[in-house]
């Protein structure tokens, strides 16, 4: 190529030797962040350059790679299936947490760019009898004993932000379903609560059982039990640490559907069968009413602060109830494991 301004056939004999020389061409390379990868061919034609989220495709693939959640999706009734299957004890233990993070973040990439495909998202569990019995009891004695109120804070963060996003259904169209075939305890129970649906079957328990050991349900219980039946009931269910029938939580208003043992998926099923040509118009019933009765993040973060300031004022006796709570449920688990590791 030529390094003068002009070609050196379009200039006269004479005037070729007082082209002005081009400056050497830099070539800046544009920002990219460290997860994106920019493939923009160097052609005039294009309009747009093409643009891989490596993050996005890792989060959308790993969303049916989790350890601790089976996830199938129906793409018939455009239906997100996914099942916890907790290691030992049915609880939220950390990893699982972090699994459901990751839940989170796989379906919103795999479907914010398709949301019309995904009309249902459901959660319920492979542990027979059990949806799940609520907070790691284990990992809450050890960090007591230990004072570290830090831990027990950024655990009930954790859990409040996973609450929030799935109340907000994760920025997406769809309805969640909430599938109890079995008890739903403590923070089982607030988790179960943040669904727009929740479908019981008969034989299933609820409650809050934490006053047992001094404590209370401090992510979501009260926020979300008094917005739909006041603050009286919130206070009656979590200080008498009753434990209720899904017959009684469908009179309180707290559950939509009670059926038979054994019939929760199929009734799921024909729900959103059903529901396909209301399916806009259910969904956005329930978004009005997450504007009529908020629950901003900020209150559940001021509670999470109550609770982790309660805990630290457990006495050993306190501490002694709840693992003898933890082996209880032991044994209704049939994990024949007396203790988890906090580690874990």
């Amino acid at each position: 190529m030529s390094m003068y301004a002009y070609s050196d056939v379009s200039l006269p004999l004479k005037r070729r030797a007082y082209a002005a020389p081009l400056a050497p061409m830099t070539i800046q390379r544009p920002l990219v962040d460290p997860g994106m990868i920019d493939l923009k061919v160097l052609d005039p034609k294009a309009a747009e350059p093409k643009v891989i989220d490596l993050k996005k495709t890792t989060d959308a693939r790993r969303l049916f790679e989790l350890e601790q959640l089976e996830v199938k999706f129906e793409q018939e009734i455009g239906a997100l299936w996914t099942f916890m299957r907790p290691r030992g004890r049915a609880s939220y233990n950390p990893d699982l947490l972090e699994d459901f993070h990751a839940w989170q973040r796989g379906i919103v990439a795999s479907f914010e760019d398709r949301s019309t495909e995904l009309k249902y998202l459901l959660l319920g569990s492979r542990t027979p009898g059990i949806f799940n019995l609520g907070g790691d009891l284990n990992l809450f004695a050890d960090r007591i004993r230990e004072r570290d109120r830090a831990a027990l804070v950024a655990y009930g963060e954790s859990c409040v932000r996973i609450l929030d996003s799935n109340m907000k259904t994760l920025g997406l169209p769809m309805i969640t379903i909430g599938l109890a075939q079995g008890d739903a305890l403590g923070g089982g129970f607030e988790s179960l609560l943040s669904f727009n649906i929740i479908i019981a079957e008969k034989q299933a328990k609820f409650g809050f059982p934490e006053t047992m050991f001094g404590l209370f349900p401090g992510m979501g219980a009260y926020s979300l039990v008094s917005r739909r039946c006041g603050a009286a009931f919130a206070e009656e269910m979590m200080l008498s640490g009753q434990t209720y029938t899904a017959d009684e939580m469908k009179e309180a208003g707290l559950i939509h559907m009670v059926v038979e043992p054994g019939q929760g998926i199929e009734a799921a099923r024909d729900y959103m069968v059903r529901n396909t040509r209301r399916h806009n118009g259910n969904r956005a019933i329930f978004k009005a009413g997450r504007e009529v009765n908020p629950v901003p993040l900020a209150e559940l973060d001021r509670i999470v602060q109550v609770w982790a300031d309660a805990c630290l004022h457990l006495s050993d006796r306190d501490l002694k109830v709840m693992q003898r709570l933890v082996a209880a449920q032991d044994r209704l688990n049939g994990t024949g494991q007396p203790r988890l590791q906090a580690a874990e």
